[in-house]
């Protein structure tokens, strides 16, 4: 189920108030129920694929727990991690290294007979894998104690606010509010309902409208020119942030509403100085997931300096990887691992040529990030690696060709549009978190309810109403 539907705009309200009429010690089941029929709204059959790692992972984490010795936790653990990791490689990258190695084979004059498996990737599976992940790993790790509870176990994997796209989660944050009881609380309502409106808002009003574009030059690559990659590329920037932090936004919201809190997954990433500060801002979730399960035990910034850059080189590569079985996404981790690399390596130079601590040394800070940040989106949203390279060489030699964008809009209005985007939608997220203009905005009802109509209606009257699916669900 979208969260930008028709049945979402029923289903939610109807979850929400049911969650409240039952007694606590029923709503698991109504939560469980609805996550079920919210995930099986994209294809019913794969909530077998769910069930089935959260079996696994719940008898595990038991086991593991159990375990006499280290020995014997670490082999519950491996058999846990062997189950998603293979759900993962079937359903997300077996085509995919089928795809290389028949390449691979006709090159060196051979031919594959490994059959393709006609199949579709279930939507969000790596963000579930990933939770289920880290559960079985703190329970190993002695961070956090099975879950008796088979209901809950699955609840906390299958939650629906963050169940498709996250913000993927640790049991040490989920388990233990799913056994608090929850009392209606206004605030906590208010303050989800917000989180809600601005989240439809970037989604259906900045990042679908801007798909338009973005999809007309990027799905036609042949016909355009180094401008309209250009234009489109810029345009790409905001709306994955919008698609993506809008998803959040909803997902947090709907959470609040009946007093969970979900980690913040976006805090301003373009106005980062530097690549390590956006990987700070962008997907806290993710970032953190792989600091903790794979750069801290590759040995982190604890070995020697070669070993350091290499292991912030795999965590990168493997991020790409992770969001793609394509070379693409592998590229585009590849390009950010190696932004930050140079950028450790460099930086006592850029320091003193920036003076980062001035605000005009960090002003040229964040334009550079946000730059390179936008060249590596290329990757990111291109078909191919032939496409990307043919978008980026016509934006370095083919820029200012005469424009042309059949079927779209003018080069005034494109502009003016990119303008409106990068100033109002972006900066007005930046200013939400501004201690004074929070102060402001609370301390005047008119001005408070001013926002929110205004917010309403223009959902109403400019939101893409096509019901266009989150970049992140592909994931």
């Amino acid at each position: 189920m979208l969260f930008n539907s028709l049945e979402f705009l029923l289903f939610f309200p109807l979850v929400t108030i049911l969650y409240f009429l039952l007694k606590h010690p029923y709503r698991w089941i109504l939560l469980l129920a609805a996550s079920c029929v919210f995930y099986m709204f994209f294809k019913p059959v794969y909530i077998l694929i769910l069930g089935f790692t959260i079996v696994i992972d719940y008898i595990a984490g038991i086991y593991i727990e159990k375990a006499a010795d280290k020995k014997q936790k670490k082999k519950f653990l491996v058999l846990s991690i062997i189950a998603n990791v293979g759900v993962l490689a079937i359903f997300k990258y077996y085509n995919f290294f089928n795809d290389n190695i028949t390449s691979l084979a006709s090159f060196m004059g051979f031919s594959n007979s490994i059959p393709y498996l006609n199949i579709l990737l279930p939507i969000g599976l790596s963000f579930h894998t990933f939770q289920a992940m880290s559960y079985t790993i703190e329970v190993y790790r002695g961070n956090q104690k099975a879950e008796r509870h088979f209901g809950i176990y699955a609840l906390y994997v299958m939650f629906y606010p963050q169940l498709v796209a996250g913000p993927i989660e640790r049991p040490q944050n989920i388990l233990p509010q799913l056994h608090t009881e929850k009392n209606f609380n206004y605030e906590s309502a208010v303050i989800g309902l917000r989180l809600m409106l601005w989240g439809f808002f970037k989604k259906m009003v900045i990042a679908d409208n801007l798909s338009i574009i973005v999809d007309n030059v990027y799905n036609n690559p042949s016909q355009q020119n180094g401008f309209t990659f250009l234009i489109a590329t810029y345009f790409f920037t905001f709306q994955i942030y919008c698609d993506f932090s809008g998803y959040s936004d909803i997902a947090l919201g709907s959470a609040k509403i009946m007093g969970f809190n979900l980690m913040k997954n976006f805090n301003i990433p373009y106005i980062s100085k530097s690549i390590k500060e956006f990987w700070e801002r962008w997907h806290i979730s993710l970032s953190s997931w792989f600091r903790d399960y794979l750069y801290i035990p590759l040995g982190g910034n604890r070995v020697k300096k070669s070993r350091w850059i290499l292991n912030l080189f795999i965590v990168f590569l493997v991020s790409g990887f992770w969001h793609g079985a394509n070379w693409t996404f592998i590229v585009w981790g590849a390009l950010h691992g190696t932004y930050l690399i140079l950028e450790i390596l460099l930086k006592p130079t850029t320091d003193k040529l920036l003076d980062t601590t001035s605000k005009f040394g960090k002003f040229i800070s964040v334009i550079i990030t946000f730059h390179l940040v936008m060249l590596a989106w290329i990757f990111f949203r291109a078909s191919s690696i032939e496409a990307a390279i043919f978008a980026l060489n016509q934006i370095f030699t083919n820029l200012f060709t005469s424009f042309s964008l059949t079927g779209t809009a003018s080069a005034p209005l494109l502009i003016f549009s990119l303008f409106i985007t990068a100033t109002l939608f972006y900066i007005i997220d930046f200013m939400k978190e501004n201690k004074r203009i929070k102060e402001l905005f609370f301390s005047s009802s008119y001005l408070r309810y001013g926002v929110y109509l205004f917010l309403i209606y223009t959902i109403l009257l400019f939101g893409n109403t096509d019901k266009t699916q989150f970049i992140y669900f592909q994931f």
